[in-house]
């Protein structure tokens, strides 16, 4: 079945009588259209009783046409009313539209209410999460790619690294190495924090000189062909103290745990668990401050959620992230994180750089 018939069948099974979906990832997801309208309105409708079609911007509508098929695909000018355009191409009884609750604006609700009278909206987010939920091989074969990337990104910011270079000076280099490389775009900011700027799980990098004898952490990622990597990993510049390699070598046992724990039929909260507790009866629980994981795709976070209470069991085919932490605040942050594929047995990460505490 289509990914199309999927959604075609949840609004015949719900009653409802379309969809207008906005989020530039989902309409990627679905049609194979990379595009990002920015404050322009671009959506795809798919009805129960009609054939789907695209809107787009009048200056995507060429690209629209070129890159997908099955769609009949029309566009709006600036100076016209988006909504007032989709109505007049839009010929069944609209009673309830189905839409991503997780991404769509109040303004868009109220543009598509302005055309279709008491119009209801259905929520449409638990079904795009649980289709994209398994990754074919297709994908996890793009996101190994990215996986590779990003360990290209370490071996680069590794290398470069000394006392006399900032954490910006190091993100700059691989940034622009990966540029170099081809790749379109990093998959969030990359993170570079020396010392105990790294005890904020998502501080920002400054034009702050990295410390000689502390630990220096890297957080980084690409999108290639479409598709996100994420990894963290946390070295030495210099001799690190007792402690900071203390704290360093019981992430590492609690990482090694998790991603040994996880195989089809456990659950989220299960694998959370295995690397908590191992934080936990070291006693640093209280350091450990988010969720062992999220998943990755065609986004960088997505759905499920690896934490405490989530009761989701484990399918061959997922993808997300195994990342224990531990943040003493004006002293260290250590964080190591892979993110992996299910398999039918276990599991296998994208990234593959080395997690021992390596001096340099």
């Amino acid at each position: 079945m289509s990914k199309i018939e999927r959604i075609s069948n949840f609004l015949e099974e719900n009653n409802v009588d379309m969809t207008f979906i906005t989020n530039p990832t989902t309409l990627n997801y679905l049609t194979g259209l990379a595009i990002d309208p920015h404050e322009r309105i671009a959506g795809l409708m798919i009805f129960k009783a009609a054939a789907p079609m695209l809107f787009t911007p009048a200056l995507e509508v060429e690209k629209a046409k070129e890159k997908t098929s099955g769609f009949d695909v029309f566009g709006y000018e600036d100076a016209e009313n988006p909504w007032a355009v989709i109505r007049q191409h839009v010929k069944v009884d609209v009673k309830k539209i189905a839409v991503e609750y997780s991404d769509i604006p109040l303004a868009k609700t109220e543009g598509l209410k302005s055309q279709f009278s008491g119009v209801e909206f259905v929520n449409l987010t638990p079904l795009i999460e649980r289709m994209r939920l398994i990754k074919s091989a297709d994908e996890i074969e793009k996101m190994k790619v990215a996986g590779d990337f990003a360990d290209k990104c370490f071996e680069i910011g590794f290398n470069y690294s000394n006392i006399d270079r900032t954490e910006s000076d190091v993100v700059a280099k691989i940034e622009y190495e990966m540029k170099r490389m081809g790749v379109p775009q990093m998959s969030f900011e990359t993170i570079v924090l020396s010392g105990a700027r790294a005890a904020n799980p998502h501080g920002v990098p400054e034009e702050v000189k990295i410390q000689d004898n502390k630990l220096l952490l890297f957080d980084l990622g690409v999108m290639s062909n479409g598709y996100a990597s994420d990894a963290t990993r946390t070295i030495s510049i210099g001799k690190p103290n007792d402690f900071d390699a203390n704290i360093h070598a019981i992430v590492k046992e609690a990482q090694a745990a998790a991603m040994d724990f996880i195989k089809p039929g456990v659950t989220a909260q299960e694998i959370d668990g295995v690397a908590r507790d191992i934080i936990t009866k070291a006693g640093y629980g209280e350091y450990f401050n988010h969720r062992l994981g999220h998943g990755i795709g065609m986004d960088v976070h997505e759905y499920p959620s690896i934490v405490g209470g989530n009761d989701l069991v484990i399918t061959e085919g997922m993808c997300f992230s195994n990342e224990p932490g531990i943040y003493i605040p004006g002293k260290v942050g250590v964080r190591i994180e892979d993110c992996l594929y299910v398999t039918e047995t276990g599991c296998e990460s994208f990234t593959k750089t080395n997690h021992d505490l390596m001096i340099f």
